[in-house]
């Protein structure tokens, strides 16, 4: 059986093969151990952040991006638990409007707090979620979350797309800038048959059968949008775009009631 690879934090720079290696002798929080990577789109194509302007990335303390999230309100952020828990670089800021880490552009905000879904355990057990208050409102438009009334967005087949500033191919590097992929939502039946640990009301999966489109290390915390709402939160998977293994994404439906609170009205 191979081993799963985490959609878990990337890195940037000379930074990338030192983290990496570190990561792939990481275990996974209360499974088995796991080579533990950050992914990012694989075979996808460049996304003009002007036409996703929701899509952010998040850093640690020295500026490097290691994860993904989207904009719900003006100062709150939606990303994954995985990504500001346990072995994950501590978050320090959120950078928004930037489509090459290499530049300027955007909007830097710092983080003033953070909210874990309080049944997180990991990434394998649900509640993949979590809620990044900054410390200023971002001009950015914000995204819309996928409710419990939007159970049409979950159907087998429904095109979908995934963004971030991940890998471009398993074990790869990190891209400077942001990527798309035009991914569909995978049956419950087949998620269950490719991932034991998957769990149909607290998860979605999205790929493509023949493989090759997928999120990777790196755009954890990323987000997954059908009928221009977040369905999904890029969480986990068996590697990067292969064949029968769609990435596994948070269902942000199913946890819908349980952000509202934590978002404002």
């Amino acid at each position: 059986m191979s081993s799963t690879l985490r959609r878990t934090w990337s890195v940037v720079g000379v930074l990338a093969t030192a983290v990496l290696s570190l990561a792939t002798t990481a275990s996974a929080q209360g499974a088995a151990p796991s080579q533990e990577k950050a992914p990012p789109i694989v075979g996808g194509q460049p996304a003009p952040i002007a036409e996703h302007p929701w899509v952010v990335y998040l850093t640690d303390g020295s500026g490097n991006q290691f994860c993904g999230g989207t904009i719900a309100r003006p100062d709150k952020i939606v990303t994954a638990a995985h990504c500001v828990t346990g072995d994950a670089p501590k978050i320090a800021e959120v950078v928004a409007g930037r489509e090459n880490k290499q530049s300027q552009d955007g909007t830097v905000a710092k983080v003033s707090n953070v909210w874990v879904h309080p049944k997180y355990q990991g990434a394998d057990t649900g509640a993949d979620v979590a809620v990044v208050t900054l410390d200023r409102k971002l001009q950015e438009k914000p995204l819309a979350l996928a409710s419990g009334q939007d159970a049409s967005l979950y159907s087998p087949g429904t095109p979908t797309q995934v963004y971030g500033w991940g890998a471009t191919q398993e074990g790869g590097e990190p891209s400077d800038t942001l990527r798309k992929a035009d991914v569909q939502v995978f049956g419950d039946q087949d998620c269950t048959k490719a991932y034991q640990q998957y769990k149909p009301d607290a998860m979605v999966c999205a790929g493509v059968p023949q493989g090759g489109m997928d999120s990777c290390q790196g755009d954890s915390g990323g987000p997954l949008v059908a009928g221009d709402k977040l369905i999904g939160i890029v969480s986990t998977g068996n590697g990067c775009a292969r064949p029968g293994y769609p990435g596994i994404y948070t269902r942000v439906g199913a946890y819908f009631n349980d952000l509202q609170p934590q978002l404002g009205s």
